[in-house]
């Protein structure tokens, strides 16, 4: 295990990248020599790792931009620190010393012949906020594949390295039902050849992805992809061909899937750009074509969408959803939420969020997707849209929301 006592003090702020990309051997050093160092605030993203998901040492304050992966149950016991804010706006919030940036931990590729490495598969906020650390601490892991899109580091860069030569962390989800499969019919349904695709990961995405395999011509332009995406490319849907910028290529921030995936990732044409360009308004203002597909917890007869809290507990985060909603609506093509009509036998569909948190405006909507069917939202009038999101709520739960959008009428 590495020391990092010489590199981290007390009073520090250390960041780490997310998913498959935690550096781990250094974030659990850290979890191990923190009580000897001293408190530290530490930022990072999604997790696996079942070590950050209770009993943290005293000293360790967690922070980061919503509460995904094991960061739920951190959240669930008032453990995790949330910053709202869009993902957009990470990098200038590392640049302005806004999120911790005293020491980043790292996981990178080998270095090759020049002595350089890659960030691989967790580019994103990473390689924005490398530029504003002080030190840099990076586990080179053999298994790491170097990726193209983005300038490689010096090896010299880093104060300190640990090799390892461990599997990636790979990304476990159910697979589809029948109503991911039904929501998804419905949201390809939307889907234009030649339309720029922007989506999560999760269950109905890897299902709207395999909805998607009759269309021509598609571009992917988003903060993560996962093996669906690359089943789409070797099919020929996915070419890029008519993407207004970075046309044939895949832009991405990181990659969530399987082993597999990871290693064939340098047969594909996919770049990996850190958040500052896939999330950016300005870069994402010249994708006419982009069609925004991302789902929710839940969403309210005005349309407003909520897709953080539920119960209390931070299970989502504003993430990239604003970013690219709004893109979508107001310079792309067209802004998708999809979700299910029912959650734990509650409709999704309510007369106000339950959350108490509005993630997505309702202006940012064009559409709303359940198995049940499409609302198309644009255009129309406040009750009017009502009446269009009852219609795809689960057929027991309309009558109360019906009446309640009767009491809302009459006061």
């Amino acid at each position: 295990m590495i020391d990092l006592r010489p590199f981290v003090s007390a009073g520090d702020g250390v960041w780490w990248g997310q998913g498959g990309a935690e550096p781990e051997p250094l974030v659990n050093a850290l979890l191990d020599q923190v009580g000897e160092i001293g408190a530290v605030r530490a930022f990072c993203g999604l997790t696996w790792n079942p070590r950050l998901a209770g009993d943290l040492p005293d000293e360790l304050t967690v922070l980061s931009y919503g509460g995904l992966g094991e960061l739920r149950r951190l959240s669930r016991h008032g453990l995790l620190d949330v910053v709202p804010c869009h993902y957009s706006a990470l990098p200038r919030m590392f640049a302005r010393g806004q999120l911790p940036t005293d020491v980043g931990l790292v996981q990178v590729s080998p270095p090759d012949g020049k002595g350089e490495v890659s960030l691989g598969i967790g580019v994103e906020y990473v390689a924005d906020a490398i530029p504003h650390s002080r030190v840099l601490v990076a586990e080179v892991n053999h298994r790491m594949p170097p990726t193209a899109g983005s300038a490689r580091l010096p090896l010299e860069r880093f104060a300190a390295v640990v090799e390892t030569d461990r599997p990636l962390a790979e990304a476990s989800t159910r697979p589809a039902d029948a109503v991911d499969q039904a929501i998804a019919d419905n949201v390809a349904g939307l889907i234009e050849d030649g339309d720029t695709l922007q989506m999560g990961v999760g269950p109905l995405p890897n299902a709207v992805l395999d909805s998607l395999s009759g269309h021509r011509d598609l571009g992917f332009h988003s903060g993560m992809i996962t093996d669906g995406v690359l089943t789409l490319v070797e099919k020929g849907v996915l070419t890029g061909a008519h993407k207004e910028i970075d046309r044939g290529i895949v832009v991405t921030g990181a990659a969530l899937g399987t082993a597999e995936f990871y290693g064939r990732l340098k047969e594909f044409p996919v770049e990996f750009r850190p958040a500052s360009y896939t999330h950016s308004p300005a870069v994402l203002s010249r994708l006419r074509s982009l069609v925004s597909i991302n789902s929710a917890i839940e969403v309210d007869l005005l349309g407003q969408v909520g897709a953080e809290i539920r119960r209390g507990v931070h299970i989502g985060a504003v993430g990239g959803q604003v970013d690219f909603s709004r893109a979508a609506s107001l310079t792309g093509a067209r802004s998708i939420i999809a979700l299910r009509a029912e959650s734990a036998g509650e409709s999704t569909i309510s007369p106000a969020l339950r959350g108490g948190v509005v993630t997505t405006a309702r202006v940012d909507v064009d559409a709303v997707v359940t198995e049940h069917g499409v609302a198309l939202l644009t255009g129309c009038t406040v009750a009017e849209r009502a009446r269009r999101l009852i219609r795809v709520a689960a057929p027991r739960h309309r009558s109360p929301l019906e009446n309640s959008l009767a009491d809302r009428e009459l006061s």
